[in-house]
């Protein structure tokens, strides 16, 4: 499960620092490259009427120094350009059939040998406001004597709108869960193995979810 406005509790996790007294995910060198373009992008362009942005509410326990950089981005309106340019294409998985194609698709080619999936769906109860962005349920059952497990992955029907990128983090990160339950270092080595930029995605990815909110 991801919750988009929980910090990280990470105790064997490489990138994890206390900030403010908790113990939060720092970002990995790999996003904060990448920040120089977002930083400067459409430099010398500002607006005369700035658009003061949401405090960024799904970004909490990031650096602070980040956090204003970006605030000051979102202030200037620049932050859904920036977004559109780098993630300009939505995907086709509309449908619960074709998600769950998506998913299993990931999951024949990185974690085969975990539990089988019973049910991959979009589901409106998951979203923000309530906070979680996906779910990965395992439930045991007795079935003529025998002991079955199914797992169902449930996805915000939010990322029907959202670019592939955002949802393909998501899948990996439910998928990480049928081998590793809790958000440790082996949790995120994983996620990585399936998905390389997957820090980079889910920084971006709640960076979506802010602008997202603005233009509500």
């Amino acid at each position: 499960m991801i919750h988009p406005v929980t910090r990280y509790e990470q105790q064997e996790d490489p990138f994890a620092t206390r900030l403010n007294g908790f113990l939060v995910q720092k970002i990995p060198r790999s996003v904060l490259s990448n920040f120089p373009a977002l930083i400067w992008y459409d430099v010398g362009q500002t607006s005369c009427y700035p658009v003061f942005m949401k405090p960024l509410k799904y970004l909490q326990g990031y650096p602070p120094d980040i956090l204003r950089q970006i605030q000051a981005i979102a202030d200037q309106g620049k932050l859904g350009r920036w977004l559109t340019s780098k993630y300009p294409d939505r995907h086709d998985i509309q449908s619960d059939k074709s998600l769950y194609q998506y998913v299993d698709g990931y999951k024949q080619r990185y974690v085969r040998n975990a539990s089988s999936l019973s049910k991959v769906y979009y589901d409106n109860k998951q979203n923000p406001i309530t906070g979680t962005l996906g779910t990965n349920t395992f439930v045991s059952r007795v079935q003529g004597g025998k002991l079955k497990a199914n797992n169902e992955i449930r996805i915000a029907t939010l990322f029907r709108d959202a670019p592939e990128a955002f949802l393909r983090m998501i899948v990996v990160h439910e998928l990480a869960h049928l081998k590793e339950k809790e958000h440790n270092k082996a949790f995120y080595q994983l996620c990585c193995h399936m998905e390389p930029d997957y820090h980079q995605l889910e920084f971006d990815m709640r960076l979506w979810l802010n602008w997202r909110d603005q233009q509500a």
